[in-house]
């Protein structure tokens, strides 16, 4: 599926450019370097009183400077085509990306045509109308008892699946709705209820 594609490489001709940026670099550096010594020489020219040949030194450092001023302009467009042949790599492995996602996509549909779908939603429906004759056949073959059973057999399989206690919960008595009747002595109901004596003057 297009896995041995190779990775886009920079050709001969980028490592050119990249060669030829980096000796003007290094040109740049040499010419700094003369820029600075010119200097020094013209001013030890003049201390000696060389005004002519310090002029000379100043000249040359001078024309050095312009050289100085066109490797900038060429180094520029270096690092323009630098950049062009970057962005151009990125370009080329973006498509090679997406030619192998193109790719994965056309086997993909190769596998799952619309014929593959539809057999396997017959094969699927055909599955389920097995499975519905089936529980239909082992329904109709079980007793009252029989099916009553499997359903508390199914209930316990929940509950255990749940967590739940498989015991039945124990009942306790419902607590009464009023107060209860306090208990009267025996004998008290028949004494009836008793004269106050009389409080002594």
């Amino acid at each position: 599926m297009g896995g041995n594609q190779s990775v886009p490489k920079i050709t001969a001709q980028d490592r050119a450019i990249l060669e030829s940026r980096d000796k003007i670099k290094q040109y740049q550096k040499k010419i700094q370097g003369i820029l600075e010594r010119e200097h020094e020489i013209a001013k030890q020219h003049l201390a000696a009183g060389h005004k002519d040949r310090a002029l000379f030194a100043l000249r040359k450092r001078k024309y050095q400077e312009s050289l100085l001023v066109k490797t900038d302009g060429q180094l520029e467009n270096l690092e323009k085509l630098v950049s062009t042949i970057e962005f151009s790599l990125i370009e080329v492995s973006v498509l090679h990306g997406l030619q192998q996602g193109n790719e994965v996509l056309k086997e993909i549909h190769k596998e799952m045509n619309l014929e593959s779908v539809e057999k396997l939603l017959e094969e699927t429906q055909e599955a389920r109308e097995y499975q519905r004759e089936i529980d239909e056949t082992l329904t109709n073959s079980l007793t009252v008892e029989e099916e009553e059973a499997v359903q508390v057999e199914l209930q316990v399989l929940q509950r255990e699946a749940t967590g739940e206690q498989t015991q039945p919960p124990i009942e306790l008595p419902s607590v009464p709705s009023r107060e209860p009747v306090a208990a009267v002595p025996e004998g008290a109901a028949e004494a009836g209820p008793r004269e106050r004596e009389p409080v002594a003057a």
